[in-house]
């Protein structure tokens, strides 16, 4: 059984898009998305430095429209179950049939606006704890003010909270946590500090017309399947400001009989994760089109086509 995942804020590097636009019809597409978004994504995609795609109100749409491109690419494919992490919930939905393309585009460029604008008003971010017991570390971070935004699996916590806070950590580690890594976003996604973002993202999502899930769907929110549209959308709107429990999500692939997971593009941070917390579950990072052949020869193993 093929599970078909998609990466969170963070995994997008300068140039990334740049391979994947030399596909068929694929410069043609992203240049419609961007003229529906009003965001130059192949521009961004190809040209602009770390610091310009780590901008909240870039990078989501930029993930989404990589994720959803390079999923594409792979064909007409039926994974016995799709995710993502954190904003790649997005991409997810569009894999499930939730969202159209242009719907999951514009849904994502409101959501980074909107994200960006709740991230302006106190100076926060997120950072990855290395090693250390989860139960643990959540306690510490706790006492700390900080939120364990994003609970991973595999051992890792990713710490969301001020800068002040996030100092405070680097200087006073949880037991066992053999460093703090400070994360590419520019705010603390999934805590209460993304309040504001609820609001204008729950109204932004009252214009869409969603379908049920025609795969099964992995939320965020509890790792639970999702079955209505209508409850996918609800938990895009609320994930904003609620941790991320992609250990949960692992473990309902594991429930679910998952042999093989694809990471779409840019894939690398979530394939590492399932092959720590999924051992014996083949995965495959959609890093270039260069690894097309190797997925679809997967998907043949692993999925219906």
């Amino acid at each position: 059984m093929l599970v078909l995942v998609a990466p969170g804020q963070g995994a997008q590097t300068p140039g990334f898009l740049t391979p994947w636009l030399e596909l068929p019809g694929a410069a043609d597409r992203v240049a419609a998305w961007s003229d529906a978004i009003g965001l130059d994504l192949a521009h961004y995609g190809t040209q602009a430095d770390a610091d310009a795609i780590r901008d909240t109100a870039v990078a989501q749409p930029l993930l989404v429209a990589a994720g959803i491109l390079s999923g594409a690419a792979l064909g007409d494919i039926v994974p016995g179950a799709v995710a993502g992490h954190s904003v790649g919930e997005i991409t997810a939905a569009s894999f499930a049939g939730v969202l159209d393309d242009t719907a999951a585009l514009t849904l994502v460029r409101k959501r980074g606006l909107a994200m960006a604008d709740a991230a302006a008003i106190t100076e926060t971010g997120m950072s990855a704890l290395l090693g250390g017991d989860p139960e643990v570390s959540a306690a510490h971070l706790e006492r700390l003010g900080l939120t364990a935004a994003n609970v991973n699996g595999a051992g890792q916590i990713v710490a969301a909270g001020t800068l002040e806070q996030l100092a405070a950590l680097n200087e006073d580690k949880p037991e066992g946590v053999r460093k703090v890594v400070p994360l590419k976003v520019a705010g603390a996604f999934h805590t209460h500090h993304m309040a504001p973002a609820v609001d204008a993202l729950a109204k932004a999502a009252a214009d869409l017309a969603p379908a049920d899930p025609k795969v099964t769907y992995v939320s965020n929110k509890d790792g639970r399947t999702v079955a209505t549209g209508a409850e996918v959308v609800e938990r895009l709107v609320g994930q904003v400001a609620n941790p991320v429990r992609w250990d949960l999500c692992m473990e309902t692939f594991k429930e679910l009989g998952a042999t093989a997971i694809i990471e779409v593009c840019p894939g690398g941070t979530l394939v590492g994760l399932a092959k720590r917390a999924l051992p014996g579950v083949t995965t495959l990072a959609l890093k270039t089109p260069d690894d097309l052949d190797a997925a679809r020869a997967l998907i043949t193993e692993h999925a219906q086509a």
